[in-house]
């Protein structure tokens, strides 16, 4: 049975990787020209007038972010769009009827999600080299916390699949939901620019924890604690697994 499990979650996993990979101008190459705008923009012109955040330059303090948010909206998008066309395709009937257990089907779309995540992350990081010098300060945080949040948004993407009716609904979360707050997540600017009531409202946006926990990772300056950044991810993990889980057992939303 373990080798059956093993199979079924490399093959799912394989797939997800191989599906983005294939079509990769349409997956790899638009977050990658989208970033690297980013950047000639807000951070060599509009920064240059700027001057100093956080004790950084602005190019400096905004790669960061502008890395994270290549990280949430594509492992987001990757899941949300694969798992909802399975779905369309009926495909993924195939599945649920099959010895495979819900959990490794789960695990094997979300790593899909978390391996496009990371890999345009990791092309947008080198991009940023070529506008400034970035020298991590703390490895293991900066890892773990875009990990963990690769992980977190490949969830909700996940379950944004199975409650979409159509190809419009799993663009409705990342447009109205999923944009503001990332936008409103302290990636361009300090939360101490804010008034009082503010800074108060900016703390309840989950993503600028998981923005200043990488900021953190990358330059060792943070505007919040960056123990309750991990606290709150771990626990939005384990709220979504739960839930996802469910939804997969009930599966009104799955089979026609």
């Amino acid at each position: 049975m373990n080798t059956t499990i093993c199979i079924s979650f490399a093959t799912i996993l394989r797939r997800e990787v191989r599906r983005f990979t294939r079509i990769w101008p349409q997956t790899l190459v638009p977050p990658v020209i989208t970033m690297s705008l980013y950047f000639v923009i807000f951070g060599s012109l509009i920064g240059s007038r700027i001057g100093e955040m956080g004790g950084y330059s602005y190019m400096e303090f905004v790669v960061p972010g502008l890395i994270m948010m290549s990280v949430i909206t594509n492992s987001y998008a990757n899941v949300a769009s694969s798992f909802y066309s399975a779905k369309f395709q009926r495909s993924v009937e195939e599945l649920l009827v099959s010895p495979t257990p819900n959990w490794v089907i789960m695990a094997g779309y979300v790593l899909g999600g978390v391996a496009r995540g990371l890999i345009v992350g990791l092309i947008v990081t080198l991009i940023a080299l070529f506008f400034t010098d970035l020298t991590v300060q703390h490895v293991g945080i900066t890892v773990a916390i875009v990990f963990l949040t690769a992980v977190l948004f490949s969830l909700a993407g996940f379950i944004n699949a199975i409650f979409a009716n159509s190809f419009d609904d799993i663009s409705i979360i990342p447009t109205f939901v999923l944009t503001p707050l990332t936008y409103l997540g302290g990636v361009f600017y300090s939360i101490d620019l804010l008034s009082p009531f503010f800074q108060g409202l900016s703390k309840l946006n989950p993503v600028l924890y998981m923005v200043n926990a990488f900021r953190y990772g990358v330059l060792g300056v943070s505007d919040i604690n960056v123990i309750w950044a991990f606290i709150g991810v771990l626990v939005f993990i384990g709220f979504l697994f739960g839930w996802g889980m469910h939804l997969m057992s009930n599966g009104k939303r799955l089979r026609h």
